[in-house]
């Protein structure tokens, strides 16, 4: 290994953040509002919602493996990550419109053509997040930098989901003038022509710092024993498998809580743009949380409060507009340091591989990002589909008690679990933060 510069330039910080801009003009909108656009606009069943998700999500899983494998033996003038960000530009964009289009087929048609177009986007996502994400690890071999670094792209991820949030409706209203079948098309037109720039700028003004030294060869077999036997990864992977299903759970089920249970659906966009407001502050408070408190302590205090604020959720009734917001308000505040601390701690989980084993696959460990966002995402898309369809729950009427009780579940007991969940593994991480320091020491002495 070579002994790279640590510190990250400003300019370059806010270039890599701006990728998860893109991503999450995307990603936010498939967690928000994709089941909503399929029952209420495209026309598929609750059921059929929650068995395409599921079903697509854990099928996927094992792209995310192939593809860091893949970004680990790539071998380029710009790098092993930086030049899929370029090469799935525009792929992802032209997928990303052709899922929110509605074809005019039958219903078996239609179901085809969103299991080919869901499917199709997740790929583009797996061949451009999971090198993206693979990136934190090598642009810097410090762990505070990693943790700004992850800062910055959070903070950039939560202004991609501000701006899709908040000009979703809005523009689907503008450009469908009453059909939104054709608003959602065109609002994701915009939304993916803003993502292909933002991922340019990405490729176009980043750098890799941290590179394996010639002498050292891949082999695949041994790289994922070592993974396996990398406990802090494990326990990663289920921290985020974890947060990424209690947020899409709620965020999932927003659009139908607000239309149908608190009957004010124009009030969904402004909860949905408070809440992420809430997300931004979150991460961009990361650093000085970890600074004085650790980032055990952060990651479980944050954990605790989202899992009381959506037992409280459950509690708020019909009339209970404004304590919605207060609690969306601090759940998604408390949020934000999680996934921020995420990815900047999976690399930390490459160091301890390396530490260990002596080899780096910093794209095999980084699938862990996507790998259990995929699964926590499949997993909450289906349990929303089946709860909603165990319920009653029918398109746009009325709703019974028993499939607004299902809503309710949906926003508050069921995220709780999950927080619980991921408590009890992080409480199983191996790597404190003063052997974090003893591992770099001793990579930093081996690379020099």
């Amino acid at each position: 290994m070579s002994a790279p510069s640590a510190q990250i330039p400003a300019r370059e910080c806010v270039a890599y953040a701006l990728g998860d801009t893109a991503t999450n003009l995307v990603w936010r909108t498939l967690m928000v509002f994709l089941g909503f656009f399929y029952t209420d606009v495209f026309g598929l069943s609750a059921a059929a919602v929650g068995t395409l998700m599921l079903l697509s999500r854990f099928g996927d899983g094992l792209s995310d493996v192939v593809m860091g494998v893949v970004a680990d033996r790539t071998n380029t003038r710009w790098g092993k990550f930086r030049p899929w960000i370029l090469w799935t530009a525009i792929p992802f964009g032209v997928m990303t419109v052709l899922t929110f289009t509605t074809p005019d087929l039958s219903d078996t048609g239609k179901l085809i053509y969103a299991y080919l177009t869901y499917n199709g986007l997740i790929i583009m996502f797996t061949a451009s997040n999971v090198p993206y994400s693979a990136m934190t690890g090598v642009m810097s071999p410090d762990p505070a930098e990693r943790t700004r670094l992850s800062t910055y792209r959070f903070v950039g991820a939560f202004v991609g989901a501000l701006l899709t949030q908040g000009f979703n409706a809005p523009l689907v209203s503008f450009f469908g003038q009453g059909d939104d079948t054709v608003g959602y098309k065109w609002t994701m037109v915009v939304f993916s022509i803003v993502a292909v720039i933002c991922f340019l700028i990405t490729f176009a003004m980043t750098r890799e710092r941290v590179k394996p030294a010639p002498t050292e060869k891949l082999q695949l077999w041994r790289d994922l024993g070592d993974l396996f036997r990398n406990r802090a990864w494990f326990v990663l992977f289920i921290v985020g498998l974890s947060l990424i299903t209690v947020n899409t759970l709620r965020q999932g089920s927003t659009m139908y809580y607000f239309t149908y249970f608190l009957e004010s659906k124009a009030l969904a966009g402004t909860y949905l743009v408070i809440s992420t407001v809430g997300a931004l502050i979150g991460a961009a408070f990361t650093a000085k949380l970890v600074a004085r408190w650790g980032r055990k302590a952060v990651i479980l205090g944050a954990f605790a409060i989202m899992c009381l604020g959506s037992v409280a959720m459950y509690f708020v009734g019909r009339e209970g507009a404004t304590m919605v917001f207060v609690l969306g308000f601090l759940i998604e505040a408390a949020s934000g340091p999680i996934v921020t601390l995420f990815f900047a701690m999976l690399a930390d989980a490459a160091d301890f591989s390396e530490w260990k084993s002596g080899r780096r696959a910093t794209g095999l460990v980084y699938s862990a990002g996507t790998l259990s966002f995929k699964f926590g995402s499949g997993i909450a898309g289906g349990m929303t589909g089946f709860v909603l369809a165990s319920t009653g729950y029918v398109a746009n009427v009325d709703q019974s008690m028993a499939a607004l009780g299902g809503i309710r579940m949906l926003m508050s007991l069921l995220p709780a679990l999950g927080c619980a969940v991921g408590i009890a593994a992080f409480m199983l991480y191996p790597i404190s933060d003063r052997k974090l320091d003893e591992i770099r020491r001793e990579l930093t002495e081996k690379r020099a």
